[in-house]
């Protein structure tokens, strides 16, 4: 991967703060209120970045006087990035990118559906990696990655019923939408599903594989990892579903992905193709919305229909229904009970019936 060189540029003002410190509820209200329209973009790039933190501190201060919002992550392989970014400043953005070399030729995607309220702040962190996949970068080449198809060409090979299709997703993003006939392996991590892929895969490690993801970033990683496992024809869908069902609306083409495409924003989806595929966790009545448990001793990622979010007042089961309108003294033991931090779950998803079968009031 290159390196890259700081370009520095002078602020105008260089103590502004360097991360959002406003209310939630006023930022929401606030976004609620513009009379503007915004452009939800994303794009990534893998690229050495000597000093991330320096990186990140400069373009925090350059989209925050842009008004931008979005949530990108920046480590020392480079950035992902999802924004909302204002209709009459996009050229100003597009323009700003040119002086980063990081930058350079970097592909934006433009959301499917748009609203406008895809994020209510801009959110800039460093981490360690960009896709959390727990792997050892220095075990393989990371580099060595698969063939990029073009959406026509991944829309062809997919048509012919011919190769192996693999969601290389969560669980939950497939389970609202899908390319026809794919593997869709029942992980809650991208790190799980690799080690499920190869296990799965592992007869096969001479048939054509078509990957893809949201957007393209992981199938970066997970094509260069299946090539070092053995895998001899490995493809991925350059600039993932979102680039897919952008070119095929133009080439006038009926989709082969069916359903929704998950996305990491306020929307947390935008239909390809209109259909419904998936069921609420609760009763099983077709829907596709999904939403965070309520109670937030939980705050469960679950899929749930707007009958069922009125009975259960947004929550996922009774016992959370009663946790959430507990008093404030009831909480703070059960937080204690449980040992709470937001944000440490790891479980994603429920089946419908299981979850029917513990809600029968």
């Amino acid at each position: 991967m290159p390196r890259f060189v700081l370009i520095r540029k002078i602020i105008n003002d260089p103590m502004m703060p360097l991360h959002n410190s406003i209310d939630r509820k006023v930022l929401i209200e606030n976004l609620i209120s513009e009379t503007f329209l915004r452009k939800t973009i994303s794009f990534y790039r893998y690229f050495i970045l000597d000093n991330p933190q320096e990186f990140r501190n400069q373009i925090y201060r350059e989209w925050s006087e842009m008004n931008c919002f979005g949530r990108i992550y920046v480590a020392r392989e480079g950035i992902n990035a999802q924004m909302s970014v204002p209709e009459e400043k996009m050229t100003e953005f597009l323009e700003s990118l040119k002086h980063h070399q990081i930058f350079d030729r970097i592909p934006v995607k433009y959301a499917i559906e748009d609203n406008g309220k895809s994020f209510y702040k801009l959110s800039i962190k460093v981490k360690s990696r960009l896709v959390a996949d727990g792997l050892d970068d220095d075990a393989f080449d990371v580099t060595n990655v698969g063939k990029h198809l073009d959406a026509n060409e991944f829309h062809e090979l997919v048509g012919s019923g011919k190769h192996v299709v693999v969601d290389m997703r969560n669980h939950y993003e497939s389970e609202i939408g899908h390319f026809k006939g794919a593997i869709c392996p029942e992980a809650d991590t991208f790190r799980e599903e690799l080690a499920m892929v190869t296990e799965l895969l592992k007869d096969k490690k001479d048939s054509k594989l078509l990957l893809y993801c949201t957007g393209g970033i992981r199938c970066e990683k997970a094509s260069a990892y299946l090539k070092h496992h053995g895998f001899q024809d490995v493809n991925q869908l350059h600039g993932g579903i979102i680039e897919y069902a952008r070119s095929i609306r133009l080439l006038n083409l009926e989709s082969h992905f069916t359903g929704k495409n998950f996305v990491f924003d306020e929307r947390m989806g935008e239909s390809v193709d209109g259909q419904v595929i998936a069921a609420c966790h609760q009763c099983g009545k077709l829907c596709d919305v999904h939403s965070n448990c309520a109670n937030e001793l939980c705050h469960l990622l679950f899929i749930q229909c707007e009958e069922c979010a009125g009975r259960f007042e947004k929550c996922c089961s009774v016992e959370c229904r009663e946790q959430k309108n507990a008093s404030e003294e009831v909480k703070l033991v059960l937080r204690k009970e449980a040992d709470f931090k937001f944000g440490n779950r790891n479980v994603y998803r429920k089946s419908f019936r299981l979850a029917n079968a513990e809600n029968q009031m």
